[in-house]
C-alpha cells in the first residue's frame, strides 16, 4: 500500500498540469487490480474538497461525486470509508462544506454526545450546536 498526497489527486481531478496528471493515473493504472493499494488519509479528503471548492470553484455536485468515486474505487483505501460515506450524506443534502461534514460524521463515531461550532451553515448538521 502507498500513501496519496492531495496534490497527486487535486492534479489527477483538474488536469491543471497534464504532464503531472499522467503520472497521477499511471499511479491509478499501476494499482487498478489491487485492492486497497492506494490509501487516502482523512486530512487528504479534506484538503482535497477544500482545493477543490475555493481554488477550482467545482460545484456541490461535482465534489460528491469524486468523494463518490473514491469511495467506489477498490483500488482506493480510505482511512473512514463508514465516516465518510456518513460526511457525504450530511453534504449531500446540506450546505455544509465536506470538511465540516467529515469533522461531524467523525464525531459521531466516536461517540461525541455534540459538536460545538460558530458555523452557522455547520449548524445545520445533526449533532451540531452554535455557541
Amino acid at each position: 500500500m502507498i500513501a496519496l498526497d492531495t496534490n497527486v489527486l487535486v492534479r489527477l481531478v483538474t488536469r491543471d498540469d497534464e504532464a503531472q496528471a499522467q503520472r497521477a493515473k499511471a499511479v491509478f493504472d499501476t494499482h487498478a487490480g489491487e485492492d486497497g493499494g492506494l490509501f487516502v488519509a482523512d486530512i487528504v479528503l479534506v484538503e482535497l474538497c477544500w482545493t477543490l471548492a475555493r481554488s477550482y470553484t467545482l460545484s456541490r455536485a461535482d465534489i460528491a461525486g469524486i468523494v463518490r468515486a473514491l469511495l467506489d474505487n477498490a483500488s482506493v483505501a480510505l482511512e473512514s470509508p463508514a465516516v465518510v460515506k456518513s460526511a457525504l450524506a450530511y453534504f449531500n443534502t446540506g450546505s455544509a462544506d465536506f470538511p465540516d461534514c467529515l469533522i461531524v460524521a467523525k464525531a459521531g463515531q466516536v461517540g461525541c454526545s455534540h459538536t460545538i461550532s460558530f458555523d452557522r451553515r455547520m449548524g445545520q448538521l445533526p449533532g451540531v450546536e452554535l455557541l
